[in-house]
């Protein structure tokens, strides 16, 4: 468990659940079932069930399986819930601020309790986005943890000049990652530098859009990135998969001893990046690499269809890209986490109360059929998704399965 010392501050003003929660029959990963209690946004005891007795309120989780909550690595806020938008997408201040607030809903109800939204600034827009994406994350205080990820277009040459003065005004404004797009700009190498160096100035992680379709602009990043701490991250890196074997194999060892994460998109790309595809993620985990799983797009330009469920991304690695359940969950949760610098959580005492509850049994059948859900941040249930299937009357006698607990009768 991280110490005290070590653990992000809450955002400021945001609020902490003081009351007692009891989360009652939950079942474990590790086949346990337990009662769970909540106090202060922490967990404060796990037991058998019956064994903590009954302060405070209760929510009955028998038939659910509890877990982690997931954490979103990869939004775009300003862009989200754009793609039904008739003409060209409005990017007036209420119009992104509204988006914002929207898309986050949704994904918290999907259970991603903490978000890292990537928001464009210059252009026309300015800072005009990246401010209404700031104040969507004031007015969710309490609901879910929202950070911004300033992107500028251009930082090098005589244009960049703007871009880069307007990172600096945008970290000072409240963005509290340094991100970009360096295949964009003309000089990648020096968009990279310009932005770890910013980030040094500050003390903030980078996060970069990258399709790594060059092996050797990777290996540049990678020694440039090397020990910077709080962290590098890029993503969604889906051209590495179209790489010769032995350039794939060369990215991921310089990429695994840089200490650089990769956040994947399985559920498509997003619009800071041209290409498609996933990444190799068995090869990356194989040489070390730490890979986090993201969401991108959701419903804009780059994918009309993107869900934010951060179960999908996880089901996706499973089916194609042939992780195990476990290691999948784990990149939509702990990885991303720490990719987030967030601190660890285990549904264990001590660790944060930010958990997850799904109707199910075992993680395999969660990911498959991940319908009912009930979403806890800071120690209070902030989301409750319910889904029941029924079946007409003449399938009755077919004795068909239906959505109950698995301890009900018939």
């Amino acid at each position: 468990m991280s110490s005290d010392s070590q653990q992000p501050r809450p955002p400021e003003g945001a609020t902490t659940d003081t009351t007692t929660l009891l989360l009652c029959g939950a079942r474990l990963t590790d086949g346990r079932t337990v009662d769970v209690r909540l106090s202060s946004g922490r967990i404060e005891a796990v037991g058998t069930p019956g064994s903590l007795g009954a302060h405070g309120a209760r929510v009955d989780l028998a038939g659910y399986l509890l877990l982690p909550a997931p954490a979103e690595a990869h939004a775009h806020a300003d862009t989200a819930l754009s793609g039904d938008v008739p003409g060209p997408v409005p990017y007036a201040a209420e119009d992104v601020q509204r988006r914002a607030t929207e898309a986050t809903l949704l994904q918290l109800g999907h259970g991603a309790t903490a978000l890292r939204a990537h928001v464009r600034i210059g252009d026309v827009q300015g800072l005009a986005s990246l401010e209404a994406v700031l104040q969507a994350r004031r007015s969710l205080r309490g609901l879910a943890d929202l950070a911004a990820v300033a992107v500028p277009r251009l930082l090098t040459g005589v244009a960049g000049a703007d871009g880069l003065a307007m990172l600096r005004d945008a970290v000072k404004m409240g963005a509290s990652v340094v991100g970009g797009c360096p295949d964009l700009d003309p000089d990648p190498a020096g968009y990279v530098e310009a932005v770890l160096e910013v980030a040094a100035e500050h003390g903030c992680p980078v996060d970069l859009h990258t399709d790594g379709d060059d092996p050797a602009r990777l290996a540049r990043l990678a020694a440039m990135a090397g020990g910077l701490r709080p962290g590098v991250s890029i993503g969604p890196c889906g051209a590495l998969s179209r790489l010769p074997g032995d350039a794939r194999a060369r990215v991921a060892d310089q990429l695994a001893a840089a200490g650089v994460t990769v956040v994947c998109l399985p559920q498509g790309g997003c619009s800071g990046t041209e290409l498609r595809g996933a990444a190799p993620v068995r090869l990356l985990r194989s040489a070390g690499v730490r890979i986090a799983a993201g969401s991108g797009a959701l419903r804009d330009v780059a994918n009309p269809v993107g869900r934010g469920d951060p179960l999908e991304a996880a089901y996706l690695l499973v089916s194609q890209g042939g992780l195990r359940p476990a290691e999948a969950y784990g990149a939509v949760s702990e990885a991303a986490r720490e990719a987030m610098g967030l601190p660890a959580v285990r549904v264990e005492a001590g660790f944060p109360a930010e958990l997850l509850a799904v109707r199910g049994e075992r993680l395999a059948g969660v990911l498959s059929l991940a319908y009912s859900r009930i979403v806890v941040h800071r120690g209070r249930v902030v989301a409750r998704t319910s889904a029941v299937r029924e079946y007409c009357d003449s399938a009755a006698a077919l004795e068909l399965p239906r959505q109950a607990r698995p301890d009900a009768p018939p």
